[in-house]
């Protein structure tokens, strides 16, 4: 059995690149015996016919990118350089009020 020609309204696989997936497609647009555009049957989105292949990663710029924010961080400081906190009174346990003042919990009033 030989296949017939691709007509418009046919339903072809293609990546899509809003769904970043294969996915079914109808033909929209062509030119000659050539398919041009192609609709995505899930999302509905347009786009030129890519025979299938999905759009290429430029793996390099990736890692150039991530070096990038790398450098621009600040160095974490050495273990010898930081200080520990002075010694002093602990944090009072309890809740703020409206106006921000700590009240301790045996100064509430039962509910």
């Amino acid at each position: 059995m030989s296949s017939r020609p691709v007509r418009l309204g046919d339903v072809v696989d293609d990546y899509c690149s809003r769904c970043r997936l294969l996915m079914n497609h109808g033909v929209v647009g062509m030119v000659g015996d050539g398919i041009k555009k192609v609709r995505c049957l899930t999302c509905q989105g347009e786009h030129a016919y890519r025979h299938g292949k999905a759009a290429r990663r430029n793996k390099d710029g990736v890692e150039a990118l991530f070096e990038q924010v790398l450098r621009g961080m600040p160095r974490p400081a050495s273990p010898a350089a930081s200080t520990p906190a002075p010694p002093g009174k602990p944090p009072a346990e309890g809740r703020k009020d409206k106006e921000g003042t700590e009240r301790k919990e045996e100064d509430e009033e039962p509910v």
